[in-house]
């Protein structure tokens, strides 16, 4: 008797064991991935003591933080960031470049989800004509489809089409964007569906733009505490059309008539509330997270890049755009919570790249800053063309720090593209502001390890990209001296926040680096399916409860 109550207990503490340790490797119902456009790393330490204790603040206590995480190429864009960080890899594999580029096969300027095979679905204007075609290679988002056998529901949501698209991957149920203008609605194209789901069309019924703009934007909190920004009222920052200063309150409901009418909902707070209450009404009207497989959203805040180049790194705006964010976000995980359920989803928060400082203020303050006379440089090449090979025709684009060569007069004229391509390089590390140069024939027979050129190396992508490659001095912009822009090798750029949060995640932070690319492998190995498939990261195991 004894024997059998003793095999008893032995029985029990097994059997709940095994029951403990399944319920901690459930794989989630959800996963959400974030992306803050344009976020430094550093707001989230500089505003640290403004943020509530449910937004950023919640993730960083309860879930893993990497200090020290890089972009690992360049350049540092848009499309780009949102590519590598749901593929897990960079230019040179998954083929977003840039978000424009010179297709040098269709002899022109192309961006990187326009597809006129396809339709727009929401409104009958032409922003809906996008497709991923020019992704090369699987996202995360993919992955998860193929291992689920096709169960499940993708979607992507974003102020921008290039922001919703490309995380959403090649197999997504839906990709939803924002046309504002006079249409004012959530669209998408033919690429996913023939007509938008009743939810949409309820959420674009429901006008909630109309509400924002027509609502002043104020400083959150009195505008003498934001003592972490420049004066309001400063010569560094643009201004909105209809503005005699950069200055607080703006009457948007006034200013939105002169700025595109609903296209203003992109440069103020009120677009990241309008697109996380889209991101609400996508989870509630997919069904995500209450069906059997792993469902993904993909949602991306778009305004934070509108309001930092605007305005610049330390203006009262950019402070006040991410205090409110820090609002939508702790309103957006109670939804979590309440819609999904805690420990039934997993997050990651990061930015697909960060900002410099307004180039004109660094050199008030003496610091080393540039901005790069773009006529000037496309004349001095030309000359240089001229000078040394006789022919003002052999540049066929100049565009996103790159030569592309006219292959077809260089061989009219008995030339040799490679000599061509090197003699420019030498000669164009002497222009003022040009701080290294080099051929693609030297990216494809030098491996740089390390350093700036090995993220110049990573964005080289032999099939799409130009002839030769230039890197401007640090802190150098070709924009006005007004706001700021991104773009660079440089950390001010390279170095984002990366928090992962939820079912699977750890507690805790770490200072090693770590690479954008590093996400993707890690969601994966948390879901235990496949990586995509030009994955160059690695698994980041120290985020990962085992």
């Amino acid at each position: 008797m004894k024997f059998k109550f003793i095999f008893s207990l032995i029985c029990l503490f097994i059997f709940s064991g095994n029951t403990k340790l399944t319920s901690q490797n459930k794989k989630p119902k959800l996963v959400v991935g974030i992306v803050i456009d344009q976020m430094r790393y550093d707001y989230l330490t500089r505003f640290a003591d403004r943020y509530g204790k449910d937004g950023f603040n919640r993730i960083l206590k309860d879930g893993f933080s990497l200090e020290n995480a890089h972009y690992n190429y360049i350049p540092t864009y848009t499309a780009v960031g949102h590519t590598s960080i749901y593929t897990g890899t960079t230019p040179s594999e998954h083929g977003i470049i840039s978000n424009n580029w010179y297709d040098k096969y269709l002899k022109k300027s192309i961006y990187c989800v326009d597809d006129a095979t396809f339709k727009t679905v929401g409104n009958d204007g032409n922003y809906g004509q996008k497709s991923p075609k020019r992704l090369f290679t699987s996202t995360i988002t993919d992955q998860l489809h193929l291992a689920q056998n096709m169960h499940g529901k993708t979607i992507g949501v974003s102020i921008k089409d290039r922001s919703a698209i490309l995380p959403a991957g090649h197999t997504a149920n839906g990709a939803f964007w924002y046309d504002g203008r006079n249409f004012n609605t959530w669209v998408t194209s033919t690429f996913y569906m023939n007509e938008l789901p009743q939810w949409v069309k309820d959420f674009n019924t429901n006008n909630k733009a109309d509400d924002y703009l027509n609502t002043p934007w104020k400083t959150l909190y009195n505008i003498d505490t934001y003592t972490n920004s420049r004066a309001d009222n400063n010569i560094f920052e643009g201004k909105l059309k209809g503005q005699k200063t950069p200055t607080f309150p703006k009457d948007l409901k006034d200013l939105r008539t002169k700025n595109g009418n609903f296209d203003l909902i992109k440069t103020v707070p009120s677009g990241n509330t309008f697109t996380a209450d889209f991101a609400k009404a996508a989870i509630i009207g997919e069904n995500l997270g209450k069906g059997e497989y792993t469902d993904f959203l993909a949602v991306s805040f778009s305004p934070t890049d509108y309001v930092g180049h605007k305005y610049g790194v330390s203006a009262v705006e950019t402070e006040d755009t991410y205090l409110r964010l820090d609002k939508d976000l702790a309103d957006f995980f109670k939804f979590l919570d309440q819609q999904v359920g805690k420990g039934n989803y997993t997050l990651f928060l990061t930015a697909d790249h960060a900002a410099v400082h307004v180039p004109a203020y660094l050199q008030s303050l003496k610091i080393p800053a540039h901005y790069l006379n773009i006529k000037k440089f496309n004349e001095f090449v030309i000359e240089t063309t001229k000078k040394y090979f006789n022919s003002d025709e052999l540049i066929e684009n100049v565009s996103n720090y790159q030569i592309f060569l006219n292959k077809e007069k260089i061989a009219s004229l008995n030339l040799d593209a490679n000599t061509v391509a090197q003699k420019l390089a030498d000669e164009i590390i002497n222009f003022d502001g040009i701080y290294k140069v080099v051929t693609a024939r030297t990216l494809q027979t030098t491996h740089f390890s390390s350093g700036i050129l090995n993220s110049l190396q990573n964005g080289y992508n032999q099939k799409l990209s130009g002839d030769v490659f230039m890197i401007p001095n640090p802190a150098t912009l070709i924009s006005a001296r007004t706001g700021t822009s991104h773009g660079s090798g440089y950390s001010y750029d390279t170095h984002v926040p990366i928090i992962f949060y939820g079912n699977g995640i750890k507690q805790g932070s770490s200072s090693k680096r770590y690479n954008i690319t590093d996400i993707a492998p890690t969601i994966a190995n948390l879901l235990n399916i496949e990586s995509p498939n030009g994955t160059n990261g690695v698994v980041i195991d120290e985020v990962l409860e085992k």
